[in-house]
Protein backbone atom coordinates (compact mmCIF):
# COMPACT_ATOMS: atom_id res chain seq x y z
CA UNK A 1 0.00 0.00 0.00
CA UNK A 2 1.68 3.28 -1.22
CA UNK A 3 1.80 6.59 0.63
CA UNK A 4 -0.94 8.00 -1.75
CA UNK A 5 -3.28 5.32 -1.30
CA UNK A 6 -3.07 4.99 2.75
CA UNK A 7 -3.69 9.08 2.71
CA UNK A 8 -7.07 8.67 0.70
CA UNK A 9 -8.19 5.78 2.68
CA UNK A 10 -7.26 7.60 5.71
CA UNK A 11 -9.32 10.48 4.39
CA UNK A 12 -11.95 8.19 3.80
CA UNK A 13 -12.51 6.74 7.24
CA UNK A 14 -12.33 9.91 8.84
CA UNK A 15 -15.38 12.00 6.95
CA UNK A 16 -17.40 8.39 7.49
CA UNK A 17 -16.20 8.72 11.25
CA UNK A 18 -17.64 12.36 11.06
CA UNK A 19 -20.74 11.16 9.03
CA UNK A 20 -21.63 8.58 12.19
CA UNK A 21 -21.11 11.00 14.81
CA UNK A 22 -22.99 13.95 12.75
CA UNK A 23 -25.91 11.56 12.42
CA UNK A 24 -26.08 10.32 15.82
CA UNK A 25 -26.55 14.10 16.62
CA UNK A 26 -29.42 14.25 14.11
CA UNK A 27 -30.99 11.55 16.02
CA UNK A 28 -31.41 13.71 18.75
CA UNK A 29 -31.31 17.08 17.03
CA UNK A 30 -34.03 16.60 13.40
CA UNK A 31 -34.65 20.36 12.73
CA UNK A 32 -31.11 21.57 13.53
CA UNK A 33 -29.97 23.02 9.66
CA UNK A 34 -26.70 23.59 10.22
CA UNK A 35 -25.77 20.36 10.97
CA UNK A 36 -28.08 18.75 8.40
CA UNK A 37 -26.43 20.85 6.06
CA UNK A 38 -22.65 19.69 7.36
CA UNK A 39 -24.65 15.61 7.10
CA UNK A 40 -25.16 16.28 3.63
CA UNK A 41 -21.21 17.87 3.04
CA UNK A 42 -19.75 15.09 4.52
CA UNK A 43 -22.16 12.67 2.60
CA UNK A 44 -21.52 13.77 -0.70
CA UNK A 45 -17.65 13.94 0.14
CA UNK A 46 -17.47 10.63 1.21
CA UNK A 47 -19.42 9.21 -1.78
CA UNK A 48 -16.40 10.81 -3.90
CA UNK A 49 -13.72 9.92 -2.04
CA UNK A 50 -14.79 6.05 -2.15
CA UNK A 51 -15.75 6.67 -5.69
CA UNK A 52 -12.00 7.69 -6.33
CA UNK A 53 -10.35 5.34 -4.03
CA UNK A 54 -12.16 2.28 -5.59
CA UNK A 55 -11.58 3.39 -9.27
CA UNK A 56 -8.00 3.81 -8.31
CA UNK A 57 -7.41 0.75 -5.61
CA UNK A 58 -10.38 -1.69 -5.99
CA UNK A 59 -13.41 -2.43 -3.64
CA UNK A 60 -13.68 -1.90 -0.19
CA UNK A 61 -16.16 -4.04 0.22
CA UNK A 62 -18.21 -6.66 -1.09
CA UNK A 63 -21.08 -4.48 -1.53
CA UNK A 64 -18.98 -2.55 -4.54
CA UNK A 65 -19.94 -3.24 -8.09
CA UNK A 66 -17.08 -5.08 -9.89
CA UNK A 67 -16.78 -8.41 -12.44
CA UNK A 68 -14.82 -9.67 -9.47
CA UNK A 69 -16.50 -9.00 -6.29
CA UNK A 70 -14.50 -10.33 -4.11
CA UNK A 71 -11.14 -8.53 -4.81
CA UNK A 72 -11.16 -6.29 -1.96
CA UNK A 73 -9.62 -9.17 0.00
CA UNK A 74 -6.38 -9.07 -1.74
CA UNK A 75 -5.72 -5.75 -0.10
CA UNK A 76 -4.34 -5.65 3.51
CA UNK A 77 -6.90 -5.94 6.06
CA UNK A 78 -7.73 -2.85 8.50
CA UNK A 79 -5.35 -4.19 11.40
CA UNK A 80 -2.50 -4.84 8.75
CA UNK A 81 -2.32 -1.53 7.77
CA UNK A 82 0.52 0.97 9.07
CA UNK A 83 -1.19 4.31 8.63
CA UNK A 84 2.65 6.59 9.72
CA UNK A 85 2.59 8.32 7.26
Amino acid sequence: MDREQKMLLKELMEVQFALVEINLYLDTHPNDKRALRLHNDYSQRYHELRSLYEAKYGLLSFTGMSGCPWSYIYGPWPWEINFDI
